[in-house]
C-alpha cells in the first residue's frame, strides 16, 4: 500500500471519532488535525516517513506524532496567551539573534573549510613544540614496550621467547605471522602508550606493583589463570616528565589548525567588509 493512501485511511479512521472532521471546509480535507487555527496536514506526515520502509505498524508513530505536533502547538499557543508583550518581544529578539548566527557560522565556516589549510608539517610541530615544552608535561606515566599474552596450554613458548627477546627484524616478521596463535599481542614498541592502558590489558600488572614491573630494558615472564605474558620494556616516562613530541603531536596540530582558523577567520571578515565599502555596499555616515 502506498504511503499517501495508507495516511489518508489512517486519517480518515482518525477522524471517525471527531464530529468535526465532516465540518471542514473543502480547502481542509487533506488535514489531519487542527489545534485552534493551525491545521496539521497529510503531506506533513508524509514528509517524516521513508516510503519505502512505510508499513502498517506505522499506525502507532503516525498517531504519536500527530499528538506531540498537537501537545506542542497547544503549549505554544498557551505561551503566546499568557506570556506579556514585553516578554514575547524579548524571546523573539533572542530568537532573531540564534537564527542571524547559525547563518553566519554556517557561511563562515564554508569559507574556512575552503581555504584553510589543514597540514601541518614536522618543522611546524617541532617550533612550536619546542616553544611550549613546559606546557607539555605529562599528568600520567607512559611507557613504550611490547608484549605477547600466550593460552596456557601453549607449547612452545621457550623458542617464542628467544624471538620475542632478539626482536629483529627477521624475528619480527616471524612473531607477526604467528599472531593468530597468541591471545593478543602488541609489537609496537616504538609507540608510547599510557601506562593505565597496559595495566588493563595484562592482568598481573596493576596499580601497586606497575612501578616495579615497568621499568625500563625490563624482560617479564607472568603468569596467572589466563596464560602467560611476555613483557619487554623498552622506556618509560613518569608524572611530570615533559610528553615526547610524538604523543602531543595531535594535540599541536589541532592547537596550530584552531590558530590559522582564528587568523583566517579574522582576515576573511576584513576582507568582506573592505569589499562592501569598495562596492558602496558599506558605508559610515559623520
Amino acid at each position: 500500500m502506498k504511503l499517501q493512501t495508507y495516511i489518508v485511511l489512517l486519517v480518515s479512521c482518525l477522524s471517525l471519532i471527531s464530529c468535526d472532521f465532516f465540518n471542514k471546509t473543502t480547502s481542509d480535507q487533506d488535514a489531519v488535525a487542527r489545534v485552534n487555527d493551525t491545521y496539521l496536514y497529510t503531506s506533513d506526515i508524509e514528509s517524516i516517513f521513508d516510503a519505502a520502509t512505510f508499513s502498517l505498524d506505522s499506525t502507532t508513530v503516525v498517531t504519536s506524532y500527530i499528538n506531540d505536533w498537537a501537545t506542542n502547538k497547544l503549549l505554544l499557543d498557551g505561551a503566546l496567551l499568557n506570556l506579556s508583550k514585553e516578554e514575547q518581544e524579548k524571546f523573539e529578539q533572542l530568537v532573531q539573534e540564534y537564527r542571524t548566527d547559525l547563518y553566519i557560522k554556517l557561511y563562515k565556516d564554508r569559507l574556512i573549510q575552503q581555504r584553510l589549510d589543514t597540514i601541518v608539517s614536522d618543522e611546524e610541530a617541532q617550533a612550536f613544540y619546542d616553544l611550549n615544552k613546559e606546557n607539555f608535561r605529562l599528568n600520567e606515566e607512559l611507557v613504550k614496550l611490547r608484549y605477547i599474552h600466550l593460552a596456557p596450554d601453549y607449547n612452545d613458548s621457550n623458542n617464542l621467547a628467544k624471538l620475542f627477546i632478539n626482536f629483529t627484524e627477521k624475528d619480527k616478521v616471524v612473531l607477526d605471522s604467528l599472531g593468530l596463535q597468541f591471545k593478543s599481542y602488541f609489537l609496537n614498541d616504538s609507540t608510547w602508550v599510557k601506562r593505565s592502558a597496559v595495566q588493563n590489558s595484562i592482568q598481573p600488572i596493576d596499580a601497586t606493583n606497575a612501578d616495579k614491573l615497568l621499568k625500563k630494558t625490563n624482560f617479564l615472564q607472568l603468569r596467572d589463570s589466563l596464560g602467560l605474558y611476555l613483557i619487554a620494556v623498552k622506556e618509560t616516562l613518569s608524572r611530570n616528565d615533559i610528553a615526547p613530541l610524538t604523543y602531543v603531536r595531535p594535540t599541536i596540530n589541532q592547537i596550530i589548525r584552531n590558530k590559522r582558523k582564528l587568523t583566517l577567520t579574522k582576515q576573511l571578515e576584513k576582507e568582506i567588509k573592505d569589499d562592501a565599502i569598495k562596492n558602496k555596499k558599506f558605508e559610515i555616515y559623520n
